[in-house]
């Protein structure tokens, strides 16, 4: 049995088996819960499916957050893309869209998947289905993506935070994009080791980042860096499908995450007593939507 305490021991486990890690990661998991595969594997397929349901209703140009802060975003990047005004591309603005379309319906209350957490829930959706559409990748291999990535997020979880309370947006946006970099590399055929290689490198990308939610809500600067997010994974994944290796290994990268997670002020862990909630815009959100100073 697996402890998910180290991705070099998944990866060492997939290449003596000559497998993928989403193959020894369902054998292993459905043993551990004494279920069959195939039933493991449909409820990964309904978590696909409300994923995607989750980018259609994100996708409404008139649907607002409770507090009036957010919305409409998703639709105007759609826009952009299908007029052909964005500047990175078809799959960088469609990535980008499905990204702010599920933070957008969950931040208006929505069913969303927490992947690994409600504020980082529109990054591994936008990766791999944006990633599956693009490739004709078929919703088989998408699903056992998934698998992949959720080994990577147990990984994290076990050795630093995946909660922004306990180690900023690094260990919530840090850890979705580096479930979706790995992701993204086993639907495209990358190794094992790629898959490491793409979760390091998209960690180092955004360690230290900080969670300071503007009024406290999931939304300013929650939505856009989802967007940020999913464009993080593409590049990891970019890089790793390349052949590029990461210098530091993902485990120390994990263990270097947890480190500056640690070391981070506690107005910078979900509390918005600090960064963007403290400036003169965001206190004033607050004011709007609360009435009342942070």
């Amino acid at each position: 049995m697996f402890k998910y305490d180290s991705l070099a021991d998944l990866v060492a486990a997939a290449m003596e088996a000559d497998a993928s890690l989403s193959q020894i990661v369902l054998r292993e998991q459905a043993e551990v819960a004494e279920v069959t595969e195939d039933s493991l594997y449909q409820n990964m397929e309904n978590v696909l499916n409300v994923m995607r349901t989750s980018v259609a209703e994100g996708l409404d140009p008139d649907k607002r957050s409770a507090s009036g802060l957010t919305g409409g975003d998703a639709f105007k990047m759609m826009r952009a893309v299908q007029e052909g005004k964005n500047i990175c591309g078809k799959v960088f603005g469609e990535a980008l869209t499905k990204a702010l379309a599920v933070s957008q319906t969950n931040a208006c209350m929505g069913r969303i998947v927490a992947s690994p957490t409600a504020g980082s829930c529109g990054i591994l959706p936008s990766a791999v289905l944006t990633i599956s559409e693009n490739r004709n990748i078929p919703d088989h291999d998408v699903i056992m993506a998934l698998f992949t990535a959720s080994a990577v997020g147990m990984v994290i979880a076990n050795n630093a935070s995946i909660a922004g309370a306990e180690g900023g947006c690094q260990a919530e946006c840090g850890a979705a994009s580096a479930m979706a970099a790995a992701a993204i590399v086993e639907m495209c055929g990358g190794t094992p080791q790629m898959c490491a290689d793409a979760c390091a490198i998209a960690l180092k990308n955004i360690l230290g980042l900080v969670c300071d939610p503007v009024a406290g809500l999931v939304e300013i600067p929650c939505i856009k860096r989802n967007a940020a997010g999913v464009g993080n994974a593409l590049v990891a994944a970019e890089m790793a499908l390349a052949g590029i290796e990461s210098a530091i290994p993902a485990d120390e990268v994990i263990w270097a995450m947890k480190k500056v997670g640690d070391a981070m002020s506690a107005s910078l862990k979900e509390t918005a007593e600090g960064g963007l909630a403290v400036t003169p815009t965001g206190k004033r959100l607050c004011q709007k939507v609360f009435g009342c100073n942070q």
